[in-house]
């Protein structure tokens, strides 16, 4: 006989959505094009900060901003 499948809970998937699956090509290209970094970038900061959403997009953003600042001071 055949198992069938459960039915996941709302539960399950909030907690699927707070992590980064840095071994998932789809997920690392979402989070590249959210962040505006590239996906190396975005591989290496799931290595270092772990899998947490929040944790690996503050950490991208921040990123951004200060690669922003330093091109503006250059730029002057």
């Amino acid at each position: 006989m055949a198992k069938t499948a459960r039915k996941q809970t709302a539960r399950g998937r909030k907690q699927d959505r707070a992590r980064v699956a840095g071994g998932q090509k789809y997920e690392v290209s979402y989070e590249a094009k959210k962040t505006r970094n590239s996906a190396s970038a975005v591989k290496k900061t799931v290595k270092k900060v772990g899998n947490s959403r929040k944790k690996v997009e503050s950490t991208l953003t921040a990123r951004v901003r200060t690669n922003r600042k330093r091109r503006e001071a250059l730029s002057r």
